[in-house]
């Protein structure tokens, strides 16, 4: 950055949710900016007295600069490479990146790492990316070069996954290919606490598998051994993998995808050195729960988000309440319910709340074993409380 950055100048009214370190500044709260300024600008921002407060990337919308740091730095390409190994060396203190029995994890999670608009996750030598603002989206080749950097030849391949996310203006004229560096690869075994899952980041959701579940996965196989369990909104199997690898009685695997299920299908056995028996179900997981003959001793409800905006949170709010009521009246007395919520304007307040409702409609005795969250993998800022999406119970219905 040899010139000047353009200027947002802030409210004088408004700068101190800057000065308490939260990394968006809503467009409401700008006095004035310089003109010509184009979505995916770096901007300084400056409070009414003209004092630095931040650079960040501008946007046309209501969340008009998101910051990526409180403190000046001159070289945008030595600050994506100081933030990504700072991510690394963090994934590598709490057991991952070096890990011979887990090689998937989140290596950035957005406005958790200081790299708001921006995901990487990690497949056994392969990078996914996820550019969710067009700033990150025109980074993608000076992000590589950071990933080449920090991992050196343990680097196989970077594909970028971003014109599955962004706004179609933002990707409708790139030329650039998804596959950066040697390989053709679209799919990969990875490991996970031992257990061996098939990747499919081309065609699979987000970056291809759920890595933010990894530890309530293997929360689930102490409750597993020798019981009857459904896992439902099943995906690719996560839950279905370590409760088969646990030993469980059975294994039943619900979703509506029938991809999904055949997807399931592969990872369990795959996983599956007891025989337990596996059973995948296409169809509704609703419809499923209400007509259900069955009797399992876990269940575990890993929904989709049922909300993704504000206007949603009400009905995702009555969708959570109805689906614990199925799973906690059907379960077997002394059984294990664990519940999620990954819908990130459902706090966690309301999310209890729907349990609770649900639980009272069963009219069944619930104790909560234990409160859920993401893992240190999906680290969210302390002053940036909006990073907290995941949250979950695990329930003994009497």
């Amino acid at each position: 950055m040899s010139k000047p950055l353009p200027k947002v100048v802030l409210r004088s009214d408004k700068a101190e949710a800057v000065k308490r370190f939260h990394p968006w500044i809503f467009s409401g709260a700008i006095a004035r900016a310089d003109e010509g300024l184009d979505d995916g600008d770096l901007v300084q921002v400056e409070d009414n007295r003209g004092n630095f407060l931040a650079i960040g990337h501008f946007n046309h919308n209501n969340i008009a600069v998101k910051v990526l740091s409180f403190e000046k730095f001159k070289d945008l390409s030595g600050f994506f490479l100081r933030r990504i190994q700072a991510a690394y060396d963090m994934r590598a203190a709490i057991g991952l990146a070096e890990s011979d029995q887990t090689n998937c994890y989140r290596l950035i999670n957005a406005e958790g790492d200081g790299m708001p608009g921006l995901v990487i996750d990690w497949y056994n030598g392969t990078a996914v990316i996820l550019a969710y603002s067009i700033a990150m989206y025109r980074s993608r080749e000076l992000l590589v070069d950071c990933l080449k950097s920090v991992y050196g030849d343990r680097l196989h391949a970077v594909y970028d996954k971003s014109a599955s996310v962004l706004p179609k203006v933002f990707t409708a004229n790139s030329t650039m290919q998804n596959e950066y560096i040697m390989g053709d690869r679209r799919m990969v075994n990875v490991l996970e606490y031992g257990h061996e899952f098939i990747v499919d980041w081309e065609t699979g959701q987000k970056s291809g598998f759920f890595v933010d579940q990894r530890e309530h996965r293997h929360l689930l196989s102490k409750y597993a051994k020798g019981k009857s369990v459904l896992n439902t909104f099943c995906y690719s199997g996560g839950f279905s993998v370590y409760a088969a690898k646990a030993g469980a009685a059975r294994v039943h695997s619900i979703d509506s995808s029938v991809k999904a299920m055949d997807w399931t299908t592969q990872n369990v056995a795959l996983n599956n050195p007891l025989g337990v028996e596996h059973k995948s179900i296409t169809g509704d997981v609703f419809d499923y729960l209400i007509g259900c003959k069955e009797e399992y001793d876990v269940i575990v409800l890993d929904p989709p988000a049922f909300a993704k905006n504000q206007s949603a949170r009400h009905a995702a709010v009555m969708a959570y309440k109805r689906l614990n009521y199925e799973a906690i009246s059907q379960i077997k007395p002394g059984g294990i319910v664990m519940t999620f919520s990954c819908s990130q304007v459902v706090t966690p307040d309301l999310f209890k709340g729907a349990v609770v409702a649900g639980s009272i409609e069963a009219g069944r005795s619930v104790q909560v074993l234990d409160h859920l969250t993401q893992p240190g993998d999906h680290p969210m800022s302390l002053y940036h409380p909006e990073g907290l999406y995941l949250k979950g119970l695990v329930l003994r219905v009497m």
